[in-house]
């Protein structure tokens, strides 16, 4: 079966002036071109644009989508991958979405909220006994009276920086880029830049020990899948606690 190329612009919310740039850039070459001048894909074409789609939510430019999309040949584990970072954004926002409803109905009532409700899916607590074990109360203390005297505004702001950090890891990863290059090195600077500027951490401590700090951290990436799925997994983890460790080591 084959679509046109207005079937699926449409189909994809996207522009047929859009998908001519994929094919002109190399990203999305069409199945076929029809006596007429048509262009028309396969499904095969579909399972392409999908992805690139995918890898455009997550902030990424098209020459590293080309680059992914190169070397990534099984397409099958690739939307694995990209299903295991959906399934996950989904249960967070699920959570968000029944936090508010929760709120909305209290209102409509006329009653108080409940306070243990309101904020699930925005627990800034969740790792409040690992921090307090490995790093004391004072330092949960520290960074929690940080983050909630912040406005809504910053925390969405600090949030969103720290998600980017994450997105540009993964995409470095996904390339394949070495982890002593200049770029790997910029996103080391980034990371440890972002850790000192938590209070309550080593990192963020006078006289703290940093370097230590930023190689165990590096190793807890790829040793906690929790951790490890905010760099695409284990590999991307992997990258990271490596390109850390050749920072520290430089700089640190």
């Amino acid at each position: 079966m084959e679509w046109s190329i207005q079937q699926i612009a449409k189909l994809a919310g996207t522009t047929s002036r859009t998908l001519r740039h994929y094919e002109q850039v190399g990203l999305l070459p069409a199945t076929r071109t029809g006596a007429n001048g048509y262009r028309y894909y396969d499904a095969s074409a579909l399972v392409r644009l999908q992805r690139i789609l995918l890898l455009r939510e997550l902030g990424l430019g098209l020459p590293q989508i080309g680059e992914i999309l190169e070397r990534q040949t099984d397409e099958v584990r690739a939307l694995e991958r990209h299903r295991d970072w959906l399934e996950q954004e989904k249960e967070r926002i699920g959570r968000q979405i029944a936090a508010v409803e929760n709120t909305i109905r209290a209102r409509q009532k006329g009653e108080e909220p409940m306070a243990e409700q309101m904020f699930d899916g925005f627990d800034h607590t969740t790792y409040r006994e690992e921090v307090e074990q490995r790093w004391g109360a004072d330092a949960y203390a520290a960074s929690d009276r940080w983050w909630t005297g912040m406005s809504a505004d910053e925390q969405r702001a600090w949030q969103e920086r720290t998600a980017q950090l994450g997105r540009n890891w993964t995409a470095a990863a996904e390339r394949g880029v070495d982890p002593a290059s200049e770029e790997a090195q910029e996103l080391a600077r980034r990371h440890v830049e972002w850790l000192t500027g938590i209070p309550g951490t080593p990192a963020a401590a006078p006289g703290g020990d940093v370097k230590g700090y930023v190689t165990g951290l590096g190793e807890m990436y790829v040793a906690d899948p929790r951790f490890a799925a905010n760099y695409g997994g284990e590999r991307g983890a992997a990258f990271v606690r490596d390109a850390l460790r050749v920072y520290a080591d430089r700089e640190l």
